[in-house]
């Protein structure tokens, strides 16, 4: 079993000097939220999840959930786990005090969201699925479907999954086949099959409130006609007492790759009572409240699996000896591998691009409040923007790097990373999955540059570079060589963007081929304007913790001389176009 400590230090590194968005520091709600609370927070996360959750992901791995007589069972220890969880208020940490929860910002539980996906991927989703359901009822519902379901699923009591996928469509919802016809009392009755539902069907919760899209009979077809439904495992008395089970079954378990603890379920639906919430027809853009949280989430599950990948990586390089370097020091004829400059490279690689992803996302957390809370429309709208914008290079990006990251701890575990002895092979099976669902990364991509560069509200993309471009000039001196170093990135990515819109407009073929290096180029960038935040506390309180800001700039010099070139190699493969591609031959 991997070990993993809580980088609880650099959490708390950025919480204290990173949050240092003016439109995030105005919202009143979060004024109570102070450094030694976060710190309580943090501690007691890392307790629970070191101690109680990291041990259930062998036991996931080994022990599947699996369908018994119609019935769904976790793997050991789950139920236990699960019960501690809940008891300690862990679902609950980010929702509304309203419904019972602890409103805490995503600034503090994105870091939770972290620690989660680094100790037990599998035992993550069966709450994770629940706090995305819950985003969504809380913003689209009606306030008597709020006051009626929120409060437990808050609680953990019950819990929620997000319905979309069909035998017939994937990502092309419009050709979705579920059906929803409507009852004199207002109900509908929701009949149709869903496939890859995770956390579809458990043994943990009372109840499931299932989100599911669906179309009524009087619907037009294609996207315009999908409305969405509240559809409970076990109808939902008045009086809120459990009653009756509703028509949901669960036909199978998926036999998978990894994250084999998580329940991936086919689900029936047959004449299920369901509840449609807010406006007919309106589905679509009410679930994509739910899906676009939850694409940031599964960039977070990455970050952590990546973080966890890198802390057993650096272990075994500093305990396991092989060869003997250019400069050996050795008496016994072999160095430790951490000695050898390839290990050493590949370790810096892990590290510079871990910690400049959790800052990005400590950032967009800042953002995303934002857009959910500030007061001024015009603020909102602007961190709106900038969400919508990193959400795909985020999912895409820190998912990608991680299959990138585990897959180099394997190599750098050597054979043994290969054998299940190590669990190194693990986190790289059930962090495969996060480059796929909840929107493949070429489908992130390509929602990029299509559709997020720019919007009704203007130039997004010129916007987001102009706003680093104006931060990179009030450095520092010592940071300036860094950014100089970004500037040019900048200029290559304000190219790419050019390009990207000049073939819009004539050879869409190009755009899609483009798409996946653009995203990627728009992400080194972005990893290079976290390093400079970075930076500027380091340079500017170095002599207040030198071993710690030492430690940050020779990562971030690491991370501009070896990571962000990238970005360059990107650029100059997309712009070579489509043809060769689109008028190829295969047999």
């Amino acid at each position: 079993m991997p070990n993993y400590t809580a980088p609880v230090e650099d959490m708390l590194f950025l919480y204290e000097k990173l949050r240092d968005n003016k439109n995030y520091n105005e919202l009143e709600k979060y004024n109570e939220v102070s450094l030694d609370l976060v710190k309580d927070i943090l501690e007691e996360a890392a307790k629970i999840n070191q101690n109680l959750i990291l041990p259930l992901a062998v036991a996931g791995d080994e022990n599947p959930a699996k369908l018994e007589n119609g019935v769904v069972r976790t793997p050991p220890g789950y139920k236990e786990a699960y019960n501690k969880y809940i008891e300690d208020g862990w679902v609950s940490l980010s929702c509304d005090p309203k419904y019972g929860g602890q409103g805490m910002p995503k600034t503090v539980s994105a870091f939770f969201d972290e620690m989660l996906s680094a100790t037990s991927l599998s035992f993550k989703l069966y709450s994770e699925l629940t706090i995305g359901a819950y985003n969504c009822i809380l913003r689209h519902a009606a306030e008597d479907m709020k006051d009626k379901y929120l409060p437990k699923m808050v609680e953990g009591k019950w819990s929620g999954t997000m319905c979309l996928t069909e035998p017939v469509c994937g990502t092309d919802l419009g050709m979705l086949k579920t059906k929803a016809v409507e009852q004199s009392d207002g109900t509908y009755k929701i009949s149709g099959q869903k496939i890859f539902i995770t956390s579809g069907d458990q043994d943990l919760t009372e109840n499931i409130i299932h989100l599911v899209i669906a179309r009524a009979s009087d619907s037009p077809p294609g996207t315009k006609g999908i409305s969405l439904f509240l559809v409970p495992k076990f109808i939902v008395n008045e009086d809120g007492t459990i009653g009756p089970r509703n028509g949901v079954s669960t036909g199978s378990v998926e036999h998978k790759m990894g994250i084999k603890g998580s329940a991936t379920c086919v689900l029936n639906f047959d004449e299920a009572v369901g509840y449609m919430i807010g406006p007919k027809n309106k589905g679509l853009s009410q679930m994509f409240t739910m899906m676009n949280l939850e694409r940031i989430i599964v960039g977070v599950q990455g970050l952590g699996i990546s973080e966890i990948a890198y802390q057993n990586s650096l272990s075994y390089a500093k305990e396991r000896k092989q060869g003997k370097t250019n400069n050996s020091k050795s008496t016994n004829g072999a160095d430790f591998i951490i000695e050898h400059a390839d290990i050493r490279r590949s370790l810096l690689n892990m590290k510079s691009i871990i910690e400049g992803e959790r800052a990005l996302c400590f950032w967009l957390s800042q953002q995303t409040e934002v857009s959910l809370n500030h007061p001024d429309e015009k603020i909102k709208q602007e961190a709106s923007d900038y969400v919508s914008l990193m959400t795909p290079v985020v999912k895409s990006l820190f998912t990608d790097l991680a299959t990138e990251i585990t897959s180099d701890a394997m190599q750098i575990h050597g054979g043994y990373g290969f054998t299940k002895d190590q669990g190194i092979e693990q986190l790289y099976r059930d962090n495969r999955i996060t480059p796929i669902y909840e929107g493949t990364n070429s489908v992130q991509a390509a929602d990029l540059v299509f559709r997020k560069l720019s919007n009704k509200n203007g130039n997004i993309i010129g916007n987001f570079l102009n706003m680093i471009k104006m931060e990179c000039e009030s450095k520092n001196e010592k940071v300036k060589i860094f950014t100089k170093e970004l500037n040019y990135y900048l200029d290559i990515l304000s190219k790419f963007t050019d390009w990207i819109n000049d073939k819009s407009k004539e050879e869409k073929d190009d755009v899609s081929a483009a798409a996946n290096d653009y995203l990627k180029t728009l992400g080194f960038v972005s990893l290079a304007y976290s390093w400079i935040k970075i930076l500027e506390v380091s340079f500017n309180d170095y002599d207040t913790n030198k071993d710690f800001y030492e430690d940050k700039i020779n990562t971030a010099k690491f991370f501009f001389d070896k990571v962000l070139p990238r970005a360059e190699h990107h650029y100059k493969t997309a712009i070579s176009g489509s043809s060769n591609i689109m008028n190829f031959k295969f047999n």
